[in-house]
């Protein structure tokens, strides 16, 4: 305990703001209100520097990603859908599911082996969580409702990841991300279920 404390009195202010708004950002979405995709995006590119700094690439590549994603996020949430008002809670098919887990693994381990030879810290690693968040991001904008159970597997590997590269307060945001995953899958469940869809 006494390390973890010791390592927060590190934390830079650039840090612990883009914690404070990627906090904010998931407590938005649990609400499916819109203005998570602009949390997101101010966040995104506070990480965008923090993860360069700490040797975490594709972590920093995956920040403009985010960036880029928390606007058209914003735009499906209130001008996407067949009538243009926005998008409903959808669910996916197994087909969809095996489709992205496959494009995951292939992602993973092709962007692991090229950043295997550069001074990445934990390149297959990285590059799992990097990859999954592209393809679990793109399934919040679509409102898809598993992207919670993606998000849960994501987080749980980025807490040991964030911990070993002394990014301490990140790390206590992905276990709170856990916690918040359990409630936003929930949330949006019950919410998909009353849609009736």
């Amino acid at each position: 305990m006494a390390e973890v404390l010791t390592e927060l009195q590190n934390v830079s202010i650039a840090e612990a703001c883009a914690v404070a708004l990627a906090v904010a950002y998931l407590i938005l979405a649990i609400r499916q209100n819109v203005l998570c995709w602009l949390a997101a995006f101010v966040s995104s590119l506070i990480y965008l520097t923090v993860f360069y700094t700490a040797q975490l690439y594709m972590e920093s590549a995956l920040q403009i990603f985010y960036a880029a994603m928390a606007a058209y996020g914003y735009w499906q949430w209130t001008r996407g859908g067949t009538d243009a008002s926005g998008l409903r809670i959808t669910i996916w098919s197994l087909r969809q599911h095996a489709n992205a887990l496959t494009l995951i693994l292939t992602a993973s381990l092709s962007f692991g082996y090229l950043m295997s030879r550069t001074d990445a810290a934990f390149p297959y690693v990285d590059s799992f969580t990097t990859v999954a968040a592209i393809v679990t991001t793109y399934m919040v904008a679509l409102k898809v409702l598993e992207n919670w159970l993606y998000w849960f597997v994501i987080d749980s590997v980025s807490v040991y990841v964030y911990l070993e590269r002394g990014l301490t307060l990140t790390a206590l945001l992905f276990v709170v991300y856990l916690v918040l995953i359990v409630i936003g899958w929930r949330r949006w469940w019950i919410d998909w279920r009353a849609s009736g869809v």
